[in-house]
């Protein structure tokens, strides 16, 4: 399908900054005072204590109650998860394009773990680690029956360190060990290039802090590389998701102003917002100065 770029426009994170909903404990509990489902609750309590009474081996109680609300928010849908202090740390560094380990993309496959990415000059990349390549071992430890969140953990690490990886490559039907340094790793969620009659092509692989500046960057290299483009490719395939800050302001980049980009709603009276695409120069946070404005060329191409 192809349309033409009536205006583009990027915006800031401040702009979508109230989409993010605050759960106040205090306020929640007050109101639902009365509601309380307390049979439930004495059910809860009363596993707890035979757990911590009878079960075969002692279990921290902070362990059991954190269980118990990962339990509780993940059942709402596929969306909603409770995040311990750790895992918000980590989802920070995920979204923050940064992090230290070996710059590999994973996922399961018959309860190994498979190489779906190496990261281009990572150290998993400089190793000779290859997209299908399955990980049976991390150091002395078998990966099959460990979970993929633990195998992450394991592999990333303090900068400088090494772990040896056991690997099986299906191609070559050979299992071998690859010992591994890690670094620090700086993920690019926005790539960009020129194809063949004058078409740009832009990949964005997830929607991250620096996603939007990045954006506007590429766009304005594509623009002075090849004043003459005709189209844009905007390839999300695969795309791992992150920000919706990210998302909404790559999608106001390539919608007219007052365009619907998201609304939200919920049970607060409060929760129901609509953001619409609003023409804005994005600043870099670390130094303030403002970045130019979407090219103007890109007002005019179609996108393919």
């Amino acid at each position: 399908m192809r349309q033409l770029f009536r205006n583009i426009a990027l915006i800031g994170i401040g702009l979508v900054a109230g989409i993010a909903a605050t759960i106040q404990l205090s306020a929640t509990a007050q109101q639902g005072t009365n509601t309380l489902p307390l049979d439930e609750l004495r059910t809860l309590s009363n596993v707890f204590g035979q757990i911590k009474r009878e079960y075969v081996e002692p279990i921290e109680d902070k362990q059991l109650l954190t269980d118990a609300v990962k339990g509780m928010v993940s059942s709402l849908d596929p969306h909603s998860a409770y995040l311990d202090k750790k895992d918000f740390s980590e989802m920070q560094e995920q979204t923050a394009g940064k992090f230290a380990g070996l710059g590999i993309e994973i996922t399961s496959e018959d309860g190994l773990v498979k190489v779906l990415n190496p990261i281009e000059g990572s150290p998993a990349a400089k190793a000779g680690l290859q997209a299908g390549d399955l990980i049976t071992r991390l150091d002395d430890k078998p990966v099959r029956g460990m979970s993929l969140d633990k195998a992450v953990r394991t592999m990333r690490g303090t900068p400088g360190t090494k772990i040896t990886l056991t690997i099986f490559r299906k191609s070559e039907e050979r299992t071998f060990p690859v010992t591994i340094t890690r670094a620090e790793i700086k993920v690019q969620s926005i790539k960009a290039k020129i194809v063949d009659n004058n078409i740009a092509w832009v990949r964005i692989t997830s929607f991250q802090e620096r996603t939007i500046p990045d954006l506007a960057k590429k766009l304005a290299e594509l623009a002075n590389k090849d004043p003459k483009l005709k189209g844009l490719v905007l390839d999300l395939r695969n795309n791992g998701g992150g920000l919706l800050q990210g998302a909404v302001g790559v999608a106001a980049a390539f919608l007219p102003p007052g365009a619907v980009i998201v609304s939200t709603k919920g049970q607060a009276p409060d929760s129901k917002q609509v953001f619409n695409a609003v023409p804005a120069m994005y600043k870099l946070n670390e130094s303030g100065d403002p970045l130019d404005e979407v090219p103007p060329l890109f007002k005019k191409i179609p996108m393919v």
